[in-house]
């Protein structure tokens, strides 16, 4: 009795989920994304919530909460009820990087609800004119020819430019100094000013310095390619399998039913295919759209945890 009571409670269960998923979303939604406004995440975040405010005629709200490299955010939003009323749209340290790199954390990010991975950004290895390479090769026989007295900038310890600089330097064996800033802007500003002399980061951040010839630009770091610096060549043409792509991705509270990620997955991809998104994915930096499956996501998230975990607990990067 008590089995078939079980399995009548399960299957009363699965209607109301499928009833609410039917339904959804009957009220607005909130989106959290933890960085500041005016970033790249939040831009996106607010392109992507208008549309779904216009497909679903439900008010989608974004609010900022940021601090702690996502940490604040991320806790507010893993507290939230799982009713896909609360959703988050983050970069990807906050989901993959922070839980290998701080020492405690007051959520789990492995528990959110995967919904989509939104978009790649674009990274690109530049360098200051100051610097007499013209290639990678040149950069990386320079480099081996004198140990440490190249250095390169990043925003900070654990951030995607500082491991994307680690994993150079574990890829090729050179020796250069790490020099961490509090944030990307700081960083860019005494790479122009000749003050550090190289730094791998998001293509849009620098693009107009490497059109103009303020940085030079030496590979970009997605597979192929990147049609905004063509003559530009890939770091995987030099270096198979280096590749380092920055994500932002859309998850859900923990417990979040499936129904519902995977109707609000279904209307990003949606959204995403709409031309004025598309174009101003390209204004933004040729951002590169995804639109993943809840199931496509959880598959790579679980590749990126392992991937820079590894590389965190190798050079023994710590944010507190």
């Amino acid at each position: 009795m008590k089995r078939i009571a079980r399995t009548l409670l399960a299957a009363a269960l699965a209607l109301c989920l499928a009833a609410h998923a039917q339904d959804y979303p009957s009220k607005p939604v909130k989106v959290i994304v933890p960085t500041p406004p005016g970033g790249g995440p939040d831009v996106l975040a607010r392109v992507v919530a208008d549309k779904l405010w216009e497909k679903w005629g439900q008010a989608v709200i974004v609010e900022n909460r940021a601090g702690a490299a996502g940490n604040i955010g991320m806790e507010a939003a893993s507290k939230a009820a799982p009713d896909g009323y609360t959703l988050v749209f983050t970069p990807q340290p906050a989901l993959v990087i922070n839980k290998s790199l701080y020492a405690k954390l007051n959520h789990d990010p492995d528990a959110f609800e995967p919904i989509s991975v939104v978009t790649a950004v674009p990274m690109v290895l530049v360098v200051h004119p100051k610097v007499a390479v013209q290639t990678v090769q040149q950069l990386i026989a320079y480099a081996k020819a004198n140990p440490d007295r190249l250095n390169y900038a990043s925003g900070g310890s654990g951030s995607t430019p500082h491991l994307a600089g680690e994993f150079f330097k574990s890829t090729t064996g050179v020796r250069i100094v790490h020099v961490p800033y509090k944030g990307n802007a700081p960083a860019v500003g005494d790479l122009l000013g000749g003050q550090v002399d190289m730094m791998m980061l998001d293509l849009g951040s620098v693009l107009q310095h490497a059109r103009a010839g303020r940085l030079r630009a030496l590979a970009v770091l997605t597979e192929k390619r990147n049609p905004a610096l063509p003559d530009v060549p890939a770091m995987s043409e030099l270096l198979p399998g280096f590749v380092v792509s920055p994500w932002w991705g859309m998850v859900a509270p923990p417990k979040t039913p499936a129904a519902i990620t995977e109707k609000v997955s279904a209307a990003v991809a949606e959204v995403l295919k709409q031309p004025d998104v598309a174009k101003r994915l390209t204004e933004m930096g040729n951002l590169d759209a995804v639109g993943s499956t809840p199931a496509e996501m959880a598959r790579f998230l679980k590749i990126e945890r392992e991937r820079w975990g590894s590389l965190i607990r190798a050079i023994g990067a710590r944010a507190d």
